[in-house]
């Protein structure tokens, strides 16, 4: 993060400009260690793509095992988007932070998640925005969830954890 800086114990961390910024690194899930320790390379927070490019950096992290990061990248796109489309845009979000719960064997995170972004983007299946097939996306995640609570597994499986979002 370019510009942050790390304020005294318990302090917040703020940007050049005064923002809230959490300046911790980051393991491959998101999870906050220790100040000092190397961590994963973070998505920086002002990135702004567009959505098609912010689509398939998404979907490559995902399939990198990286949903965390695939959260902050539609995150930023939910924040930039028009009113008309946030609701899709927050919950792909929603979907990469269950698929993150899941990663970290929190199946009752994951499972919260995953309905809530399936039920932010549901409305939009008519039109399928940016060639997302959110018909197919919501099935995908309500089945993923059905899993998840069903098994009550503390660790869902890898290559189950995970979303496509387009074709």
């Amino acid at each position: 993060m370019s510009g942050a800086g790390v304020s005294p114990e318990g302090a917040r961390d703020r940007d050049a400009a005064g923002r809230p910024r959490n300046a911790r690194p980051r393991d491959g899930l998101g999870r906050p260690l220790p100040r000092g320790v190397a961590g994963q390379a973070r998505v920086p927070d002002d990135l702004l793509l567009p959505p098609d490019e912010s689509l398939a950096l998404a979907q490559r992290l995902l399939d990198e095992g990286r949903p965390f990061h695939a959260h902050e990248v539609l995150e930023a796109s939910w924040k930039a988007a028009p009113p008309q489309e946030r609701d899709f845009w927050q919950g792909l979000a929603q979907l990469a932070v269950g698929l993150t719960h899941a990663r970290r064997g929190n199946a009752t995170g994951a499972v919260t998640l995953l309905r809530r972004g399936a039920a932010h983007i549901s409305g939009y299946a008519p039109a399928d925005p940016y060639g997302v097939p959110v018909a197919r996306v919501v099935a995908d995640a309500e089945d993923l969830a059905r899993q998840l609570g069903r098994d009550d597994r503390a660790r869902a499986p890898a290559d189950t954890a995970t979303l496509r979002l387009r074709p």
